[in-house]
């Protein structure tokens, strides 16, 4: 959830507090996945390796640091239940969805504590520019060493897309890098529709070089997230890539549950705006779909497989207009 904008992007050049030490991301222990070190849960979604020889994948995890009783701002790196946590949810039900679109990369960070949007002003702002400085470092040692000017596909949920957003600001809007970007999926962030100078919200399911987000609701909308995150913001419908109002749940490819079996057509999607809603999953643990007050925290495994066939479009058609 959350808007990019609110993260001042002026001032990532102007840094006015001292960080701690500087991650070491030539220690592969800085990484949660790393193309040099096996993950077996991620090789066990993978079954088309065509493009893990010619792409790479850079994928940010979401808010993970969410206990209320925890007062500090960041997390340590060598936070071990952390760590387990990047592994155990975000790598094995988000960053798969993207397993087979390349090599793929996941740097461990410092991220803030979700406590941070709502007490920008507080220091919630220097926890996330904090956060974002390991991202920078990490992306930094990443095109440094390992992308040699291979194509990239970007990815993030939550404040995973939040530090995906300033990347792209920084690297590639408008810069020489933007050629090398197939396309940023950055789901559960509010991105304003003049948030880039060059970089467009991608509206078919084929383009390449944008960007593309949605957030997720019930059909009974939680509207005051809705409307303090969302309204007025970019969407795309993630089951057409398209503006459609409504894809039935006849075209849902699938979304990957955390019994680790996959649901297809479960609910129908439709495009408001600034996010989207869907239907009840239809899956047999409906019932549990009731608990939230809205998918947000499912708003990549909810369209895990349209993403993942999506994917293998963008880069097809990328290698195509070469």
């Amino acid at each position: 959830m959350y808007s990019a904008r609110l993260i001042l992007f002026s001032s990532l050049f102007f840094l006015r507090f001292t960080y701690a030490q500087e991650i070491d991301y030539g220690n592969l222990s800085s990484w949660a996945v790393h193309p040099a070190t096996p993950n077996l849960e991620l090789e066990a979604f993978i079954r088309d390796t065509s493009n893990i020889a010619k792409v790479d994948v850079f994928y940010i995890y979401p808010t993970l640091f969410l206990e209320k009783k925890d007062s500090r701002w960041n997390i340590a790196l060598e936070d071990s239940v952390h760590r387990s946590e990047v592994k155990k949810y975000a790598v094995k039900y988000q960053a798969s969805a993207f397993a087979e679109g390349g090599r793929m990369f996941v740097p461990l960070y410092r991220q803030a504590h979700i406590r941070a949007y709502d007490q920008l002003e507080n220091g919630g702002r220097d926890a996330l520019l904090f956060a974002y400085s390991d991202i920078r470092a990490a992306f930094q040692y990443y095109m440094k060493h390992y992308n040699m000017g291979r194509p990239v596909l970007l990815a993030g949920h939550s404040q995973g897309s939040t530090h995906i957003t300033l990347l792209l600001k920084e690297f590639f809007d408008g810069k020489p890098l933007q050629q090398q970007l197939i396309a940023a999926y950055i789901p559960g962030v509010g991105i304003s529709k003049d948030e880039f100078q060059s970089l467009r919200l991608m509206t078919e399911p084929d383009q390449t070089g944008g960007f593309v987000c949605w957030n997720t609701f019930k059909k009974k909308i939680n509207k005051k997230q809705y409307t303090k995150w969302y309204k007025g913001k970019c969407v795309v419908n993630p089951v057409t890539w398209r503006l459609d109002e409504f894809a039935p749940r006849s075209e849902h490819k699938g979304f990957l549950f955390w019994n680790g079996k996959l649901y297809e057509k479960s609910f129908d999607t439709h495009l408001i705006d600034g996010a989207v809603w869907i239907s009840t999953p239809h899956f047999i643990y409906r019932s549990l779909a009731w608990v939230n007050s809205d998918y947000h925290i499912g708003d990549i495994n909810l369209f895990w497989e349209d993403i993942r066939e999506n994917i293998s479009l963008r880069i097809k058609a990328f290698y195509n207009q070469k």
